[in-house]
């Protein structure tokens, strides 16, 4: 498995401008392959990945300025153009209606890729050295382990990172122990077959004043004076930060149930297509925010590399069937107490789906349910947490 390690990188005036230009230059040949792309969408011809790679080598002879950047990194520079193009292919064959691909403006074109060549990493002295630009000094505040396959380069707001790409193999041992299931959803973010109920953060609403604020200034001021740019600043640093939030609350609740539990039981969402839906139904925003595929993801990369079990279940009717008798308790969405008429069990909706989770993927039978009293978890607690940086450990 792939883990990525991501440091905060430190250039020099010299070094920094190379990084701007080259990181200009691929903007420059991803718009320019995507136009072509579009021209000859438009003729009725269709591109292809191999021909937009081929593109590149002459485009170089014509753009004697794309030779300043290593040659790995224009490639990955297509290939990104084409993941995103298949992206865009299977949103319009899930039926939404969308345009074209957009092109890259300076503000949203922040990553330089260099896979599998064209850096050498200086591990004693924290620097990497890469291919036409130099070597960047870098924070390596907790040491990464496996094989090197990759090293990004992101720009975001006035700073700097690297972000190194490691194989490692997947933890073959299976642990035994306790197992969990657990169940994600808006009002808590957590609510697992043990009781256990962690709330829901909601950093992105939090923030929104600020954000409105900073976004009502932005709209204030000429574009692309000065000042508009500085606004912008201030905007990115408070999505960064939110986003920094996020990452770190994600990662100590994954990392609390990894070592907690031998077996985690999980719906398999279709975390997407709830977007999708939730836009007619002003959810959307609050599934974005509540990152359950990043949680998710977490989970599985933490419990294959700690030997521990993952196993998703079908979401169907988790909520509606009734943990203690198996019995179908329709209920709408804003019904948050589930009432069995028939057994007469009485539980929070989202802790009767947890325990249905956890008894679908340990693969058991109905058998009465204690009626317990949730364990309410704040986000202060879990952001509390001890963070441990061990080499052999990657959060």
């Amino acid at each position: 498995m792939i883990v990525s390690y991501k440091y905060r990188a430190y250039p020099d005036a010299t070094t920094e401008i190379r990084l701007n230009a080259a990181l200009d230059t691929c903007r420059w040949l991803y718009n320019k392959l995507l136009e072509e792309c579009n021209t000859a969408w438009d003729g009725g011809i269709s591109p292809t990945m191999r021909g937009t790679q081929a593109r590149i080598v002459t485009l170089k002879d014509e753009n004697p300025f794309l030779k300043s950047v290593y040659s790995k990194v224009l490639q990955m520079v297509n290939y990104t153009l084409w993941s995103n193009i298949a992206a865009l292919s299977q949103t319009k064959k899930r039926g939404r209606k969308i345009g074209k691909l957009r092109f890259k403006s300076a503000f949203r074109y922040r990553t330089i890729n260099y896979n599998q060549s064209g850096f050498k990493i200086d591990r004693e002295h924290s620097t990497i050295t890469f291919s036409k630009i130099g070597a960047l000094s870098f924070n390596m505040h907790r040491p990464y382990t496996g094989k090197v396959k990759g090293v990004l380069i992101t720009h975001s707001s006035d700073r700097w990172y690297v972000i190194i790409q490691a194989e490692q193999e997947a933890s073959e041992s299976k642990r035994e122990g306790r197992s969990v299931g657990i169940d994600v959803g808006l009002n808590s973010f957590t609510v697992d077959s043990d009781g256990a109920a962690v709330e829901n953060p909601r950093f992105y609403e939090h923030s929104q004043g600020k954000i409105k604020k900073i976004q009502q200034s932005i709209a204030r001021k000429k574009r692309f004076s000065q000042n508009w740019k500085k606004a912008k600043s201030r905007l990115e640093k408070v999505y960064d930060h939110v986003t920094n939030q996020k990452k770190d609350f994600l990662h100590k609740l994954s990392r609390q149930y990894v070592d907690t539990y031998a077996t985690i039981c999980v719906e398999d969402l279709n975390i997407k297509g709830l977007k999708e839906k939730g836009n007619s139904t002003g959810l959307h925003t609050s599934i974005h925010d509540a990152s359950w595929g990043r949680f998710y993801s977490y989970l599985a990369y933490k419990a294959e590399s700690a030997g521990t079990k993952l196993v998703k279940v079908d979401p169907r009717n988790t909520s509606q069937i009734c943990s203690n008798c198996g019995s179908i308790v329709k209920k709408s969405i804003s019904e948050r107490v589930h009432e069995c008429p028939y057994c007469g069990f009485v539980a929070d909706r989202d802790y009767n789906a947890a325990v249905n989770i956890h008894r679908v993927g340990m693969e058991q039978p109905f058998e009465p349910v204690e009626m317990i009293p949730l364990h309410h978890i704040a986000v202060m607690q879990v952001l509390s947490m001890k963070q441990e940086a061990t080499p052999n450990r990657a959060w």
